[in-house]
């Protein structure tokens, strides 16, 4: 089949599917707008002969069928017309009573010997039960249509078998019966489908909120490690210039230099964090200039600065750095700039830090230690965000931080990261 072929055949379909929605949508609107239809079309279709011809078995009969039959008045084919198809208005609200007096109607009709085409409707009715009703009623109503098919197939012994008669009644009762199921069924699948349809996308929403959650909290953490860390290497250059400035004018100069140079740094920290939540941009020309995430070879750079600030940091690495992903790196890099932002907080500036980062097999160890000489301008036995931070970005790697007072003073914070495939948070 070509793509011709598909297209025509689907252009009929999706014009069908469009009239079928707003059909849908009118009967929502004026529910008994259908049901008066379909009795219309009923009467048009098998009570309007009836009354013209006279009922279902005059006219062209033969005579052998006609004397089978009673002859009725017009009155009477149109009040029993009547009883068989005006229930039909309820049978999908009230499909069991419908169904009760059609048949009632009906069984009535064949006893009085009269035959009539609007018979049609306790067909309809029983579609309607197994389509809209209790199908704890259908086997029931099952039964009392066949035994009403039983009377009918009697009637007529005389000009046809019984079992012929049964057999062909019985078809069509099964027939409408099966047609109603089928369309149950279908309409509930349609239904499972659209239900399935809304809950994956509230899950999808879900998902998304989730992870606009995540985002956020990743960029906090980044902002908080940034301004941070650079806030607390200014403050300590700004004490330590207004120091010099009396003593050694030419230090507190460079001093106020080492203070712009960090400034500046964390400007475009910031702005590289902040750039990336953007949405939109208006081309390449505006878009935010993003420098690369940093990893364990800015740590000499983190260390330097630390230095200027008054700090004495020693500086040791072991194993190969090489081998960690972009990802360890930056966990690295941040858990150790957060435990230098703490000594600069919390230790004077006599305050002496020893910085180890070691790679050993599938492991990576951190020990960041300062001797807490000069004194600490606040308690750090208090769990702040710093530490939280350094766990969070410590469990994605399947790893864990500690930290505390170390014997002979001073204070400790040791970290390791697991770096084997199944480490790492799912």
């Amino acid at each position: 089949m070509t793509a011709d072929d598909l297209s025509g055949t689907g252009l009929p379909l999706a014009r069908l599917g469009r009239i079928g929605r707003r059909l849908r949508q009118a009967d929502r609107a004026h529910p008994w707008a259908l049901d008066a239809a379909v009795v219309g079309l009923v009467f048009l279709m098998f009570c309007l002969p009836d009354v013209l011809d006279g009922g279902a078995v005059e006219g062209d009969a033969p005579r052998e069928i006609r004397v089978l039959f009673t002859e009725v008045s017009v009155a009477a084919i149109l009040a029993l017309q009547a009883g068989l198809v005006l229930p039909l208005l309820w049978r999908r609200r009230r499909p069991l009573v419908a169904f009760g007096a059609v048949t009632a109607v009906f069984v009535l009709q064949w006893s009085l010997q009269v035959a009539l085409r609007a018979d049609v409707a306790l067909f309809i009715a029983l579609y309607s039960l197994a389509l809209h009703g209790r199908l704890r009623h259908l086997p029931w109503a099952c039964g009392v249509t066949s035994g009403a098919m039983v009377l009918v197939a009697v009637r007529i012994s005389a000009a046809m078998p019984v079992s012929d008669a049964l057999f062909f009644l019985l078809a069509t009762t099964t027939a409408a019966v099966a047609l109603g199921l089928m369309v149950r069924i279908r309409r509930a699948q349609l239904a499972g489908l659209r239900e399935r349809a809304a809950r994956l996308e509230i899950e999808r929403d879900q998902r998304s909120r989730l992870a606009t959650a995540t985002e956020r909290t990743r960029v906090a953490r980044e902002m908080h490690d940034i301004v941070g860390h650079n806030l607390a290497v200014m403050i300590t250059l700004a004490d330590a210039g207004a120091y010099a400035t009396d003593i050694a004018p030419e230090r507190g100069k460079e001093t106020l230099l080492m203070i712009g140079d960090t400034g500046r740094q964390a400007l475009s920290e910031l702005r590289r964090v902040l750039g990336v939540l953007r949405e939109e941009t208006d081309g390449l020309k505006n878009a935010p200039e993003l420098s690369p995430q940093p990893g364990v070879a800015d740590i000499d750079a983190l260390c330097a600065g630390v230095r200027a600030a008054g700090l004495e940091v020693v500086y040791r690495t072991s194993g190969d750095m090489d081998v960690l992903d972009s990802g360890v790196q930056l966990t690295v890099y941040r858990i150790v700039q957060e435990a230098l932002t703490n000594t600069l907080k919390h230790a004077g500036a006599a305050t002496r830090v020893d910085l180890a980062v070691a790679v050993q097999d599938t492991q990576v160890a951190i020990r960041v230690q300062d001797s807490g000489e000069g004194g600490r301008s606040g308690p750090r036995n208090e769990e702040g965000h710093g530490l939280v931070g350094m766990r969070e970005r410590a469990a994605l790697y399947g790893g864990t931080v500690s930290a505390g007072p170390v014997p002979g003073g001073g204070w400790g914070v040791e970290a390791a990261l697991d770096l084997t495939p199944g480490g790492g948070a799912r």
